[in-house]
């Protein structure tokens, strides 16, 4: 990468995983929308006008037939599997590696979690193992894109398919991610992202978002996150629904983001090219990057796969760069959800998974110095543990 004179911000040695001062260019914008919206004559908090004009840019950036805002990605996954009718006596098949809302959001409906192991490379839910696990009972594919990479959605659309069940991308962490021209988000009937500060696209706070080209499931969705009301008239409510209801000052700060994503994702992409570049040859030593390329990728946190995780962690840390160890365990072997893993039944994608996975920064905050001093230690470690052993 192109040389950068510092190695250092706000004043720390240390490389942050994800910086604190991720939003101190917008401070200052982020303080009038408060004051603004907090003064405003309407004193309209909650999906007002900035709302709807997120959604129609979102959508329009998407090519979707329509986004919903909602207050969190776990909401607009619980959203979806609502109005698509998920209940007691149905299925819904979700990877064995992954965040907990995969799970739970079927589990809390009354249904079954049916878990399907992971790619042990690319670390997305294999598509044979979900083919394998269909029944008479399942209503739901719900594959979830993780760290840089996303499901193959290809192979899942003709399995959803074939067996006539729905299918849900849980698109939390890809938003802006294409695969093979299509959107992440767009590949299944309906799909999500989450605006959580350290996605991506991330908002001050919290945040969600339903995008589906199904506008029969995005009008039943629209009343569900508003207590059952369709918008047209208060206090008529024609489904039992929830409070997840959008803020519009995190409306307006989003917007107000907006025309810097694309920026933000490429610098995102650069980083990762590099260190993809740099350690093509780590293989040999132990030490196994994600895959290559940009098609399908999102670049959410950069994931390597590693036996000796825990030293490769306490070796970063001693070169002052922050690293992150997401699922320590599959979700079938989190006590959370040990009714339903079947007893005998492994996950060896999953597990492995769970041992040796370490992500590193890739925001889009790093200078060019510190992406090359992360990957100057990660390749001494590699080559140094391995040449000692």
């Amino acid at each position: 990468m192109p040389d950068d004179p510092s190695l250092r911000r706000g004043g720390s040695s240390v490389i942050e995983f994800f910086p604190p001062d991720v939003f101190e260019a917008d401070r200052e914008t982020l303080f009038e929308i408060v004051r603004a919206i907090g003064t405003g004559p309407e004193q309209r908090f909650i999906l007002g006008e900035a709302t709807t004009r997120l959604e129609r840019e979102l959508a329009a950036s998407l090519g979707a037939a329509d986004v919903v805002a909602c207050s969190s990605g776990t909401s607009a996954l619980t959203l979806i599997l609502h109005a698509m009718g998920v209940g007691p006596g149905d299925e819904v098949i979700v990877p064995a590696y992954g965040c907990a809302p995969l799970a739970a959001t079927v589990v809390n409906l009354g249904a079954t979690p049916v878990f399907a192991d992971v790619d042990p490379w690319t670390l997305v839910v294999d598509p044979s193992d979900v083919e394998a696990c269909v029944t008479g009972r399942t209503k739901v594919l719900l594959p979830a894109h993780i760290f840089s990479v996303m499901a193959d959605m290809p192979r899942l659309l003709k399995i959803a398919e074939r067996y006539g069940v729905r299918l849900v991308e849980d698109s939390a962490v890809a938003q802006g991610a294409v695969l093979d021209g299509r959107p992440a988000g767009l590949w299944g009937e309906a799909g999500l992202y989450s605006f959580v500060q350290v996605k991506s696209f991330g908002t001050a706070g919290e945040g969600g978002a339903v995008v589906t080209d199904n506008l029969d499931l995005a009008r039943d969705i629209r009343m569900l996150r508003n207590h059952g009301q369709d918008g047209r008239r208060r206090f008529l409510h024609h489904v039992i629904g929830y409070n997840s209801r959008f803020d519009e000052i995190q409306a307006r700060f989003l917007l107000h983001r907006l025309p810097g994503f694309p920026e933000r994702l490429e610098r995102r992409a650069r980083i990762a090219d590099y260190y993809t570049r740099r350690f093509s040859a780590l293989a040999a030593h132990g030490v196994i990057a994600p895959p290559p390329g940009r098609n399908g990728r999102c670049y959410y946190v950069y994931t390597l796969l590693t036996d000796r995780r825990d030293a490769l962690r306490d070796h970063l840390a001693r070169h002052d760069v922050a690293s992150h160890v997401y699922y320590p365990l599959p979700l079938p072997a989190q006590a959370a959800f040990a009714a339903w893993a079947p007893p005998g039944r492994r996950w060896p994608g999953a597990e492995r998974a769970s041992r040796c996975t370490l992500s590193i920064p890739v925001h889009p905050l790093l200078t060019d110095a510190q992406a090359e001093h992360i990957a100057d230690t990660v390749c001494a470690f590699a080559v140094g543990t391995h040449d000692r052993r």
